[in-house]
């Protein structure tokens, strides 16, 4: 009678640390995913800034150039937002889904990495 005792008692021991055990794995696992796609989303967004940055002056510079040719500055600016909005409205129009399923799958891609 004892060792049927002391085996369940073994057993509900073995029990609690395989518990304990799974559920620190699986922290770990979380802990894992959630920052692989904070790396992964940190660095995106500092090569999207340096990027933005190169843009901004880009276009600053095209629209100053724009602007000499067209003899006054503040034309080029005007032309360059323009275009931008131009684009922005053909974005909307007609890649609106499109870009947001691709963030979407990279997301899910991501956290399940």
């Amino acid at each position: 009678m004892e060792s049927t005792a002391n085996n369940l008692e073994t057993l509900f021991e073995k029990a609690e640390i395989y518990g304990k055990t799974t559920f620190e794995l699986s922290k770990l696992k979380a802990i894992n995913a959630s920052s692989t796609v904070l790396t992964n989303l940190i660095s995106k967004l500092i090569i999207a800034s340096t990027l933005l940055i190169f843009i901004m002056v880009f276009n600053i510079g095209i629209a100053l150039y724009v602007g000499d040719l067209m003899g006054k500055a503040y034309f080029g600016f005007l032309v360059v937002a323009a275009f931008y909005l131009f684009m922005g409205l053909l974005m909307k129009l007609f890649l609106f889904k499109l870009i947001r399923k691709l963030l979407s799958n990279l997301i899910i891609t991501l956290a399940l990495r």
